[in-house]
């Protein structure tokens, strides 16, 4: 088993379409990603139907004159606590929620939460103090 990485993402978000762009289709992303992740992609405000734990969310309000423009926010999404796009969901091998990362996120940026997540080294990091010196002793090695 793999831990997950979810791309919460809506169809009229322009940082979302940046993320894509930018930051998932380098080439070092792209294949940490791959190898390390189940990669998911997820339209907080779609209209398709997801079981997660025993449960089905949908999208009782959606409407689907407003596809590609703002809708109303999935069940799902709401679970999750997702309240800004684009959001990354980080997830256990358990598909237990670890953490969602709110914004735009640059290929070395992201990478750091890639790597923290995949090594657990996230478990270890108790305060804020804690993660700005992970963070000043990360050396970030993708190429933009």
């Amino acid at each position: 088993p793999k831990k997950i990485f979810m791309d919460v993402y809506t169809n009229w978000c322009g940082p979302c379409k940046m993320l894509d762009k930018n930051t998932f289709q380098t080439k070092d992303v792209a294949a940490y990603i791959n190898e390390n992740y189940y990669a998911v992609k997820f339209n907080g405000e779609g209209n398709e139907t997801i079981n997660y734990n025993g449960t089905a969310f949908g999208n009782p309000k959606f409407d689907k004159t407003k596809a590609n423009s703002r809708n109303s926010a999935h069940e799902f999404a709401n679970h999750m606590a997702i309240s800004a796009y684009p959001t990354i969901v980080f997830m256990n091998n358990n598909g237990d929620l670890i953490m969602p990362l709110r914004g735009y996120q640059n290929p070395n940026q992201l990478e750091l939460y890639l790597k923290m997540f995949l090594n657990d080294d996230y478990k270890k990091i108790t305060s804020k103090e804690k993660f700005d010196a992970y963070n000043k002793a990360f050396k970030p090695e993708f190429k933009s």
